[in-house]
């Protein structure tokens, strides 16, 4: 009784939050990672757990605490016996990456023959509302072979001949049923306890600095880079635009990728005549801005520089004439002193 209660208080927080920042965090992403390579006495197990685009749980086998550690960006909360249960089941994950291993990798021996990989994704999407949109269980072996749930949870999707064996186990096993049911169910509920703990830090809003780069080619055009940085969440519109009419000819647009320290930054590039900066204009638009950004690329300022130059030249012959003018004195003294 008390666990629905809980659940549902955490529900009531999620929604309230979600539906008042609709560019909020939906998706809870589980990943197992299993290395093996000679010479290595037993395989590396990594795991990461991510909310949305941010890290919030992390574990290495080869780390002197052997323990599941606290990633995200706030503060942790959770009591000890929260890191204990979570370090178990890790390693409930770690034992089972393993066995796969052997079945995939070791099927005439128990020896390790190469290079080889194995990685276990999960997790759920969550719409606003707090309910199951969407589930994900994907494993993949070397890159070449992977095992995937279908999109309405019901089927495996098999590529390799490595995987059928899994194939048919999981089948035998009803894993496929046990895993939909994980999805729609528990995933929703650890994705509701871990948004509500972060969810101050999910949905904030940072707006981007944006400037303009200005680069000559080597065919004497220029390069005209509009970048934005710092910004969260990572939604952004990021255009240019030539007197006044949106530009896709000589235009290059990179993804959105992350920045390391919890913000996202982009940028998209114009290539234009020499002569004709003035005609282009970056347009940006984030949420954390009070309203869309328009700028252009300024030339730096030569009126000042040319000031300076003078200035410092003017003031060289002042001096030189001031140090002339005492020494003709000091001289002319001198003979008058001499003829009296």
């Amino acid at each position: 009784m008390q666990a629905l209660l809980l659940q549902a208080v955490l529900l009531l927080m999620v929604t309230l939050a979600i539906t008042k920042h609709p560019n909020g965090v939906y998706s809870l992403r589980y990943l197992h990672i299993l290395l093996e390579w000679p010479g290595l006495l037993e395989p590396q197990f990594i795991h990461l757990s991510y909310l949305g685009n941010t890290q919030i749980v992390g574990f290495n086998s080869r780390s002197e605490s052997q323990r599941a550690e606290h990633r995200a960006p706030w503060k942790d909360e959770q009591d000890p016996e929260y890191w204990e249960k979570e370090t178990k089941g890790i390693l409930k994950g770690k034992k089972f990456l393993e066995e796969v291993m052997k079945k995939m990798v070791h099927v005439d021996d128990n020896t390790t023959t190469g290079h080889h990989t194995i990685q276990l994704r999960y997790g759920c999407d969550v719409l606003p509302e707090g309910y199951f949109r969407h589930g994900v269980l994907e494993l993949t072996l070397d890159i070449q072979e992977y095992i995937m749930l279908s999109e309405d949870l019901e089927n495996w999707i098999v590529i390799g001949k490595k995987v059928e064996m899994i194939r048919e186990e999981w089948k035998a096993t009803y894993y496929g049923p046990i895993m939909k049911s994980y999805l729609e169910g528990k995933c929703v509920e650890e994705f509701l306890e871990a948004f509500a703990d972060g969810k101050d830090y999910l949905l904030r809003t940072d707006p981007p600095s944006v400037h303009v780069i200005h680069k000559v080619r080597p065919d004497q055009k220029i390069t005209l880079r509009c970048w934005a940085l710092n910004f969260y969440p990572a939604e952004i519109t990021l255009t240019w635009q030539r007197d006044g009419r949106n530009q896709t000819q000589d235009l290059e647009v990179v993804e959105t990728r992350p920045a390391g320290d919890g913000t996202f930054q982009k940028w998209a590039a114009v290539v234009v005549s020499s002569g004709e900066e003035y005609r282009y204009s970056c347009h940006v638009n984030h949420d954390g801005l009070p309203e869309p950004i328009t700028l252009r690329w300024i030339p730096p300022p030569t009126f000042p520089i040319m000031a300076t130059a003078i200035a410092v030249v003017l003031g060289a012959l002042l001096l030189g004439a001031m140090v002339t003018f005492l020494i003709w004195k000091r001289r002319t003294r001198g003979k008058e002193g001499a003829g009296s």
